[in-house]
């Protein structure tokens, strides 16, 4: 998910790089994982799970990634964003859209709660996910219905909005269960270069995939509605894929699979079960907030959800409607931005996992909050076209892969091992409600402001400025 929506996933194909089996093999050698059907409090210090396990989980991974990428372009993005457009859709109902995904972080923590009482973090993920990916074949009949001329633009905007919170609201009950599932499977020593990989190998898919996509829309012989209906066909077979990828992963058992703190894994006398028992209760909600480091996190990842989301879904509307480009011309764009992630992700990943993650955010930070003010700069005339749009998407693609690397792997280092699921949830859901909050007033910002898009791009940047601040006080702490 995908913009700031750390991502989402925040998440791949199966694929033969060069350095994925090296990376397996290193994470074979630093931190084994346990079976699926192992209890882990019973383990020794050295894991029981096969190098064929490992080498297939973290492959399957990746193939999702992929997949699900394929799906989320589609169904999502600039892309969405055009169709929406093409049917005379305005500003704020655009950050209404921009709002839905982030709105939808309040059900996470009622799904951490459902998947903590099953005992299989993959059957969880697919019937929650499955059912979601299939709601976008309700919109892709309302085109069809409207291209025979039966409803009204309005009536397809309003079922445009209603399928995408449908879809992302049952998407947030199967979040904080996917990446308390990722946390266990990907070796901690690693995170930093396997997600750098994935990751790339994602924004290679955004590279080939959506300019390709957008072309097709613009081009299909029915006209850009039409074609973006067919799409959306094409989209939910692209998801379900992704899910069949995640039947070759390691699954995890929540029930058992809660690793206890290691001063009581250290101890002589074996365990009672009442001690088991006492050590595996929920933690008390208000215990969140007793937690001072996560506390700062969350702050720092509020403010930067709200400053971030005030401007981001307005970019390709400046694009499309400010500087009347084509669908074609923005997604050709958008590849630059992908470039820029796709080469600098592995430079990131190695760089954070030798100096850490917060440096990173702290000194790219800046670059990205200073990076809506750049668009001021544009114009509909040939340097902008030719020069300044493309070093501007190379510029916040680059900053941006820093970002959602970062983010993800200090949010998986500060947060808990025990009660992972309900931590992730918790940041999902004020996250959410952030970030939503941001689209929402960005939306008025642009509709009603005098100096609309403008003065919205400014506001945006002052604000991330300010974000970074209670990052200086966060602490990452590697191992918990």
């Amino acid at each position: 998910m995908e913009d700031f929506i750390f991502i989402d996933g925040a998440e791949e194909r199966l694929t033969k790089i060069s350095m994925e089996p090296l990376l397996i093999q290193e994470a074979i050698s630093l931190e084994t994982l346990p079976s699926p059907s192992t209890d882990l409090r019973s383990l020794p210090a050295k894991g029981q799970t096969s190098k064929g396990e490992i080498r297939t989980s973290l492959r399957a991974a990746t193939a999702d990634g992929v997949f699900a990428t394929l799906f989320a372009n589609i169904t999502g993005g600039v892309l969405l964003t055009n169709f929406l457009l093409e049917l005379g859709a305005s500003p704020t109902e655009i950050g209404f859209l921009a709002s839905i995904p982030l709105w939808a972080g309040l059900m996470q923590p009622l799904g951490a709660y459902f998947s903590e009482q099953l005992s299989s973090r993959r059957d969880y993920g697919f019937w929650v996910y499955s059912l979601a990916r299939s709601l976008w074949i309700t919109l892709a009949i309302a085109i069809f219905l409207f291209d025979q001329h039966y409803g009204s633009p309005e009536s397809l905007i309003a079922t445009a909005l209603a399928v995408n919170a449908g879809c992302y609201c049952l998407g947030a009950l199967g979040s904080a269960s996917w990446m308390s599932w990722m946390a266990v499977i990907v070796p901690s020593p690693l995170r930093g270069r396997y997600f750098s990989v994935r990751n790339s190998i994602i924004h290679l898919t955004n590279l080939i995939s959506i300019p390709l996509i957008g072309l097709g829309i613009v081009r299909w012989q029915g006209g850009p509605i039409q074609g973006y209906g067919v799409m959306l066909i094409g989209a939910v077979l692209l998801g379900l894929i992704s899910l069949g990828f995640q039947q070759f992963m390691v699954d995890v058992n929540p029930q058992i699979a809660q690793p206890l703190p290691k001063a009581t894994i250290k101890q002589d006398p074996p365990l009672t079960q009442s001690t088991r028992s006492l050590l595996l209760q929920p933690i008390p909600f208000v215990d969140f907030w007793q937690n001072s480091n996560f506390l700062k996190f969350l702050i720092y990842v509020n403010l930067w959800a709200f400053s971030v989301n005030l401007s981001g879904p307005f970019f390709s509307v400046y694009l499309l409607n400010d500087l009347h480009l084509n669908i074609s011309q923005v997604t050709l764009y958008n590849s630059f931005f992908a470039i820029a992630n796709l080469l600098l992700l592995m430079v990131w990943g190695k760089l954070a996992d030798r100096v850490g993650n917060r440096p990173i955010l702290l000194g790219v930070g800046i670059g990205c909050a200073i990076f809506p003010s750049f668009w001021l700069l544009l114009d509909a005339n040939p340097l902008s076209l030719w020069l300044l749009l493309p070093l501007l998407h190379l510029f916040g693609g680059g900053t941006a892969s820093a970002i959602d690397l970062c983010s993800h792997n200090l949010q998986l280092a500060i947060v808990p091992t025990r009660n992972q699921s309900m931590y992730f949830a918790i940041l999902g859901a004020f996250v959410g409600i952030s970030g939503a909050l941001g689209t929402i007033l960005g939306g008025f910002v642009a509709q009603f402001c005098d100096g609309g898009l403008g003065a919205l791009f400014i506001l945006s940047s002052v604000l991330r400025l300010i974000a970074l601040f209670p990052l200086i006080f966060v602490t990452e702490k590697v191992d918990q």
